[in-house]
């Protein structure tokens, strides 16, 4: 099969599709994207310059927009390009969110889209308004409401759509969820895999060095913000740290802000230093910025209790690869969390605004290592059953034959060609071997899947 995929930050949500593509030697793999430094084996990589920002000029409610209009326009010049060099997609994978794939209709108009739909903003009952701490100011809803014009017009556009929790799909309007299909994003179980001798060693990240006898606290995001709880989190520190004496606190995150709202003269990390100035014992807490794939496993494989916190918004992957490695969870009672996570049985869910609550679930998983031993083992069991990166390739595969009606597994691997070589007929004999292997291989039926994607 000819895939087309698109994101401007290669390789995006497509990272272990893309690999399980090319790996198989039998598509062909183009992916449009803006220039960044990450490579895929096998995958060609077709680069579209990154728009310039709208004139100041521009209302504030319609940024965003323009700027997805033009990402559109370079998009749709790149996807021509290759239309004018004979590729034509069986489909098109991309995600909605930047306005990528909206012009792409017009260029492959007999190719099936299959678009990453990430979430529908709303002004009121998921993320905004969620915060007590952050009144949304009236003059801020329309421009909340204008968030949607990219969703709405891919939901305008011909194509299927894919969505990775119920939670997500939920925040579409009622006519658009039959056009939406929930696949669950799994998790390479083999890398991301517990420890049991972890907490026997030291373990150094980033120049902080946690022993054997300490016990560690871990914390994950993207950026350090309200709408991961750092600021709850770190409000729940004092008391945890002056009644856990060897409680330590890793904090992986950058000083940027993904989501929410940036303040005006200082990072949301120096912030609330500020507000806990004396409070807190600087020794014990260590933010590590953001770390290598490597130091982030080992951090959670080590971990004694490991925060997780969200607004209704989206989940991170951390939560889905804190499971598989068999953490003890303490995550927020939220929608988004609830999906993963049963409270007393796979973690332990406290309210979101609570500090308190936080510091009581966790001192309880640091003093009752069977309860927290009990967690992990639930944690990973559930993983296992329900995000299995290889269930999760199949799914997939199953999803992009309901929309384009090939079945990638069904395509047949190329032939190799035997050498003989006149020198030796030692060689040739490999050569044969081998052509033979591939024969087999290349006929043997793929095996049947049920179809277990379907909009829920």
């Amino acid at each position: 099969m000819k895939f087309l995929f698109v994101h401007q930050n290669f390789p995006g949500q497509f990272l272990h599709i893309v690999r399980h593509l090319a790996r198989a030697g039998r598509h062909e793999v183009v992916f449009i994207s803006e220039s960044n430094e990450n490579a895929i084996a096998g995958v060609r990589r077709v680069i579209y310059r990154t728009p310039t920002l709208p004139p100041e000029a521009t209302h504030a409610g319609a940024r965003e927009f323009a700027l997805a209009l033009s990402r559109a326009d370079a998009v749709a010049q790149a996807a021509l390009t290759l239309k004018n060099l004979g590729f034509a997609p069986d489909i098109i994978i991309g995600h909605h969110g930047w306005g990528e794939l909206l012009n792409l209709q017009d260029i492959f108009p007999s190719s099936p889209i299959l678009g990453y739909f990430e979430f529908f903003y709303h002004s009121n009952g998921f993320d905004v308004g969620f915060d007590p701490e952050f009144p949304t100011l009236p003059e801020m809803l329309p421009r909340i409401r204008a968030k949607n014009a990219i969703n709405l017009q891919a939901l305008n556009n011909p194509g299927w759509g894919q969505t990775p929790t119920l939670f997500q799909r939920s925040t579409y309007p009622s006519w658009a969820l039959d056009r939406i299909s929930v696949l669950r994003e799994g998790v390479n179980l083999e890398l991301c895999a517990p420890d049991k001798t972890a907490n026997r060693r030291s373990l150094t990240v980033n120049g902080v060095t946690i022993s054997p006898k300490e016990r560690l606290i871990t914390y994950v995001a993207r950026d350090l913000e309200p709408y991961r709880g750092f600021h709850v989190f770190m409000r729940s520190l004092p008391r945890i740290l002056k009644e856990c004496p060897q409680a330590r606190v890793v904090m992986v995150g950058g000083d940027g802000v993904s989501y929410g709202a940036r303040l005006a003269h200082m990072t949301w990390r120096q912030h609330m230093l500020n507000e806990l100035e004396g409070q807190l014992d600087l020794e014990r807490i260590h933010f590590v910025g953001k770390v290598s794939y490597d130091n982030f496993r080992a951090l959670l494989k080590r971990s004694d209790a490991h925060v997780y916190l969200t607004y209704p918004f989206v989940a991170s992957w951390s939560l889905r690869e804190a499971m598989a490695m068999g953490c003890a969870i303490v995550g927020s009672n939220t929608d988004p969390v609830r999906e993963f996570v049963e409270d007393g049985h796979t973690g332990l869910l406290v309210p979101f605004t609570e500090p308190a609550k936080i510091a009581d679930a966790v001192l309880t998983l640091l003093e009752n290592r069977k309860q927290a031993q009990l967690l992990r083992e639930a944690a990973r069991a559930e993983a296992e059953r329900t995000l299995c990166l290889d269930d999760y390739l199949a799914r997939y595969e199953d999803l992009i034959e309901q929309v384009s009606g090939v079945a990638p597994s069904h395509i047949p691997a190329p032939k190799t060609k035997a050498v003989r070589k006149k020198t030796s007929d030692a060689p040739a004999r490999t050569a044969s071997r081998s052509k033979a292997v591939t024969k087999q291989t290349a006929s043997k039926p793929a095996k049947p899947r049920s179809r277990v994607l379907q909009s829920v």
